[in-house]
């Protein structure tokens, strides 16, 4: 009797062995007729039971050197191309994977597995071409529901999200109580910006009661899509959510500067730089640097903000907004010239950022360049109106650089803008009014 040939599976697509038990029945039960028991029979018969045998313990190379021998001497054998692609998948030779599934599916169109396995064939490096086999397995086998999974993640991936999520939801009309398909369907519903939707299945998924593993990603995803909603009462459970992800996750680094950022958010300082330390395990990256900086900056230790954002900066060079954090935390430490330093810098990448330009208007002045803060203010001006502040910056400046005139004009400017007289300022610029009319009316007599 010639060894009965069955579907092999092997790798990360073990999963369809299950899916296809109808096919393999089809399939193979070709291979129980009786071959002619001569000598070059037999060593076929023997050649394709060492090839299965090879494939069972995962000696992937033997196999496959024993399928191609086989098909050379019988190469219209449809499920034999089929299982040498399943060989190639884990041999991590997806072009030849493809070769035979494209093979066994020309000598048996209906071969449902061919199809699907095409398809994650293709997946990951072309989508789009994946979709067209993906859509043939569907057809051939309708009641089955992992065609129409990888189908809907082939749809995604092509970007068609609403096409994908109409076959995950004919996947949940099949199959209401698979979380799979309920996790899929909310996956692609958040990525469609359908965060509330998304919700609902997540939430369906976890009353769903499944093993840790997919508990642990709806308690993920409900996360993403409380998140998503950017809603300040859903706040309070996203952080819960990602919580009782990293329960089971516990490893997840990203996903606990994620929690960090929802609780500084809520304004749960210790909490969150208690979750930013749990997740850094080696050194800290750079969004997780960025926001212990902030959380620092917060809590006004600003010594530590520095320091994490000192860091940032030697991870991202080129990053825009890093020396404009700096320089405010060097202002408010009153260490005036590193900060005047990383403003000009933050002030040449972002020539229109009027925040950086007030900063350094301040820097500069508390650091007495008075030149430098008028031309800050100079470029300033040219954004956006000055604030009393500002013109009294500038009046007091041309006082230090002892240009009267030009004091004056701007402390009358000053004075025409505040609204506050029981402020210092106000105070000193009238003082320097009086002073510096009279000494103008005096130099005007000489």
């Amino acid at each position: 009797m010639r060894p009965v040939a069955k579907l092999i599976a092997c790798g990360a697509l073990a999963i369809l062995l299950g899916a296809f038990q109808s096919a393999r029945a089809q399939t193979s039960g070709a291979s129980k007729k009786r071959v002619t028991a001569d000598p070059a029979a037999e060593a076929l018969n023997r050649l394709l039971a060492e090839a299965q045998e090879a494939a069972d313990r995962k000696d992937y190379a033997t196999a496959a050197k024993d399928y191609r021998a086989y098909l050379e001497k019988k190469p219209d054998d449809a499920l034999v191309h089929f299982n040498l692609g399943y060989v190639y998948t884990a041999l991590e030779s997806p072009a030849d994977a493809r070769t035979e599934y494209e093979k066994a599916i020309s000598l048996d169109p209906k071969m449902t597995p061919a199809y699907v396995n095409l398809g994650l064939a293709l997946l990951a490096s072309d989508p789009a071409a994946a979709v067209a086999p993906l859509q043939n397995a569907v057809e051939l086998s309708p009641e089955e529901v992992r065609p129409r999974l990888f189908l809907g993640k082939a749809l995604e991936r092509s970007g068609k999200p609403a096409q994908a999520i109409e076959v995950y939801q004919d996947a949940k009309k099949l199959a209401p109580e698979d979380v799979d398909v309920q996790l899929a369907l909310g996956r692609a519903l958040l990525n469609a910006s359908r965060a509330a939707e998304a919700e609902a299945e997540f939430r369906a998924a976890l009353a769903m009661h499944s093993d840790q593993p997919r508990v642990a990603q709806a308690h993920l995803g409900l996360a993403r899509a409380l998140l998503a909603q950017n809603t300040p009462g859903k706040m309070p459970d996203a952080a819960a959510e990602l919580a009782a992800y990293l329960e089971a996750q516990p490893g997840d680094a990203a996903a606990r500067v994620d929690r960090a950022a929802v609780l500084e958010g809520l304004k749960k300082y210790d909490d969150a730089l208690a979750e930013l330390d749990r997740a850094a395990a080696g050194p800290e990256d750079l969004r997780a640097l960025k926001l212990r900086g902030k959380i620092c900056f917060e809590q006004k230790r600003y010594p530590d903000a520095v320091a994490a954002i000192q860091k940032a900066s030697a991870l991202a060079p080129r990053d825009p907004d890093i020396p404009a954090l700096l320089g405010h935390l060097y202002l408010l430490e009153k260490d005036y010239p590193s900060a005047v330093r990383a403003l000009v810098s933050a002030h040449n990448v972002q020539p229109e950022a009027t925040d950086v330009l007030g900063d350094l208007v301040s820097a500069e002045y508390f650091a007495k360049n008075y030149p430098a803060t008028l031309a800050a203010l100079d470029d300033l001006a040219k954004l956006q109106e000055l604030s009393p502040a500002r013109w009294f910056i500038r009046a007091a400046c041309y006082d230090k650089l002892d240009q009267p005139a030009e004091a004056l004009e701007a402390y009358r400017k000053f004075l025409q803008l505040n609204t506050d007289e029981n402020n210092d300022m106000y105070f000193e610029a009238s003082a320097r009014v009086r002073v510096l009319t009279v000494e103008l009316q005096n130099k005007k007599k000489r």
